[in-house]
């Protein structure tokens, strides 16, 4: 089992910045990937970025440039650092870590864009 705590969520203005942190716990051998998911009200949840065990990164279109994700092994944490942060950012923000035999889903972390 691998349990991820989320951490780093908050209130900032449009054009702000925020770092994210996802601490990791348990089986971390078993993990390939990592990612940040997002979910807004109302909508799915969305692919916001991933990054593999070897640091190969993905990110969606609409946080590409802004947004970057990286991962500390020595921690057991990874990070997305969020910049220019627009409105419709605002989400729940999800970390996500897989592997061959495990899946495991933070408990949330409240971002909020707004002036």
């Amino acid at each position: 089992q691998v349990q991820l705590v989320e951490s780093g969520g908050g209130l900032v203005q449009p054009g702000g910045s925020l770092r994210l942190s996802c601490a990791a716990s348990g089986t971390i051998f078993m993990i390939n990937v990592m990612g940040w998911y997002r979910q807004a009200p109302g909508k799915d949840p969305d692919l916001v970025a991933t990054i593999t065990s070897g640091g190969k990164t993905n990110y969606a279109d609409s946080v590409k440039g802004r947004f970057t994700i990286s991962r500390d092994n020595a921690k057991n944490t990874m990070y997305l650092q969020m910049n220019s942060l627009k409105p419709e950012d605002t989400a729940v923000y999800y970390c996500k870590a897989a592997g061959t035999y495990v899946t495991s889903w933070g408990q949330g972390t409240q971002v909020t864009v707004s002036s």
